[in-house]
C-alpha cells in the first residue's frame, strides 16, 4: 500500500490484551497509522506505553481528560479505514450489540464513519464464548457487517482446554492488510 492506513486498535479486558501490543507492533510496521483506544478493563492488563511507544501516538483511554482539548474519541472515529477490536471480551460485544456508549472505545465504535470497516478478535473463557447472549450479539454484529476473526481453540489461561483463545496475532494483521487493501480496491 503506497499510502498509509489508519486503524484504530480497541483494546478490551481480556488476559489476552498484551497480545495486542504485538499488533499494534506488526501494523506500525506495515506502514499503517495506529491509534489505540484502552477500556477501564484492558489498563488492568497493560500499560499504554508500549502502545505509545511503538505507535508513536497518543493512547486514548478516557472520554473525559481533562489535559486534552480536542475530541480524542471522535477523531479517531472520522479518520479510521479500520477498527480493530482485538481482544475482544463478551462485555465489548455486548455493548457493540446494544449500541452502548459508555467509555472512549465503545464511542468511537458508534462514530466510526460508514465506510469503516470493523475486525472482531474475541477472546474470552468459551463459556462466555458459547453463551446463548454472546452468539446472538455475535449474530447482531455480523449482521451489521463486522467481520470476526476467531476465536482459537487451545489451552485458556483459565486452564480450561477450548475455544476462546485470541486467533494468531500474525494471522489478525494480516487480515487486516487484506481488508485494508479490498478498501483501496474498492472506494
Amino acid at each position: 500500500m503506497s499510502d498509509s492506513k489508519h486503524v484504530v486498535l480497541g483494546v478490551s479486558g481480556s488476559i489476552a490484551a498484551h497480545k495486542a501490543i504485538d499488533l499494534a507492533s506488526l501494523l506500525t510496521k506495515a506502514h499503517c497509522t495506529v491509534d489505540v483506544v484502552m477500556t477501564r478493563g484492558a489498563l488492568q492488563f497493560v500499560k499504554p506505553l508500549p502502545f505509545q511507544t511503538l505507535t508513536r501516538r497518543r493512547v486514548i483511554t478516557d472520554l473525559f481528560d481533562e489535559m486534552e482539548t480536542d475530541v480524542t474519541h471522535i477523531q479517531a472515529a472520522d479518520a479510521a479505514d479500520l477498527l480493530l477490536l482485538a481482544p475482544a471480551t463478551a462485555n465489548t460485544l455486548a455493548k457493540m450489540a446494544c449500541g452502548l456508549s459508555d467509555d472512549a472505545l465503545s464511542c468511537v465504535a458508534l462514530a466510526l464513519r460508514p465506510k469503516a470497516r470493523v475486525l472482531v478478535a474475541p477472546a474470552m473463557n468459551g463459556r462466555m464464548w458459547e453463551h446463548p447472549a454472546t452468539v446472538s450479539n455475535v449474530t447482531i454484529l455480523k449482521n451489521r457487517g463486522m467481520e470476526f476473526i476467531g476465536p482459537d481453540k487451545g489451552m485458556l489461561s483459565c486452564g480450561y482446554d477450548g475455544i476462546g483463545r485470541l486467533w494468531p496475532v500474525e494471522e489478525i494483521a494480516e487480515r487486516v492488510m487484506s481488508m485494508l487493501s479490498m478498501n483501496s480496491a474498492n472506494p
